[in-house]
C-alpha cells in the first residue's frame, strides 16, 4: 500500500463489518448459524435449507433489504435479532482497529462510520465493542434508504454529513461499495486485505488494501 498524503485529507469515512469488525461474526451469522437454525425452525434438512436460503442471499446482494433484519425476519418468519444475539460473542474489533481510531482522533481528522448495517445490527456491535465514542457520526444506510453501493447513498451523505470528496478517505472490504465511492468522487479510497480473520487475504483488484493499521496510523503520528 502506497503512503497516504494525509495532509491532503480532511476526512475520514470508515465502514463497520469487515474494516473495523471482524467479518467472521457475519459470516458464521449469514452461511452457518442462520441455515441451522432456519433448518430446526422449519423441520427440514441442513442442505435443504441452503438450497431455499442461498439464491434468496444472492438476490438481494446489494440492495438495502440484504442488509434490513426487519426485512429478513419477515421473509424467514425467525427472529433474525435473537438469532445474532446466540452468537454476539464472536463480534471483535479487528487488530490495531482501536489504534487507527485514536490516531484519527489525535490528529483532528472529521471522522464517521457509515454502515450497510440496519440500525439493531448496530446497536448490537456497539453493545459488544465500544465505537462510538471515536466517531463525530455513526450513519447507516437505512437512514437514507439507499445502500452505499447506490449513488443516491452518497448524494444523501453529501447533504447531511458535509465533506469534500476530493479531501476525503474512505476504507471499505466491499469493492462495489468502493467503486460507488470512486464514481461520486471520493479521491483517497482503500479496501481491505483481510476481512474475515479466519478465512484468507482477499484479491481487492484495483484498489490499494490496507495490511495492517498499525502501518496506516504510522503516517498520522
Amino acid at each position: 500500500m502506497p503512503p497516504l498524503s494525509w495532509s491532503e485529507i480532511d476526512t475520514v469515512l470508515l465502514d463497520m463489518d469487515g474494516t473495523l469488525l471482524d467479518l467472521h461474526f457475519d459470516n458464521y451469522f449469514w452461511l452457518e448459524h442462520l441455515p441451522r437454525r432456519y433448518a430446526e425452525h422449519h423441520g427440514i434438512g441442513r442442505a435443504l435449507a441452503e438450497r431455499e436460503l442461498l439464491p434468496l442471499f444472492r438476490e438481494h446482494a446489494g440492495r438495502l433489504t440484504w442488509y434490513c433484519l426487519d426485512f429478513w425476519s419477515a421473509e424467514l418468519k425467525l427472529p433474525v435479532v435473537e438469532l445474532k444475539r446466540e452468537v454476539a460473542h464472536l463480534i471483535a474489533l479487528r487488530p490495531e482497529a482501536d489504534r487507527l481510531l485514536a490516531a484519527l482522533r489525535g490528529a483532528g481528522k472529521r471522522v464517521a462510520l457509515i454502515t450497510n448495517a440496519h440500525r439493531d445490527s448496530l446497536s448490537l456491535k456497539l453493545e459488544r465493542v465500544e465505537l462510538a465514542p471515536w466517531f463525530e457520526r455513526l450513519i447507516s444506510a437505512h437512514d437514507y434508504g439507499f445502500p452505499k453501493e447506490d449513488q443516491q447513498f452518497w448524494f444523501a451523505l453529501q447533504q447531511d454529513f458535509g465533506f469534500a470528496p476530493t479531501r476525503t478517505l474512505f476504507i471499505d472490504d466491499s469493492l462495489p461499495v468502493l467503486r460507488s465511492a470512486r464514481r461520486y468522487g471520493i479521491a483517497h479510497l482503500l479496501a481491505v486485505r483481510r476481512p474475515d480473520s479466519c478465512q484468507g487475504p482477499k484479491d481487492t483488484e484495483e484498489f490499494a488494501a490496507v495490511e495492517s493499521y498499525a502501518t496506516l496510523c504510522e503516517g498520522l503520528c
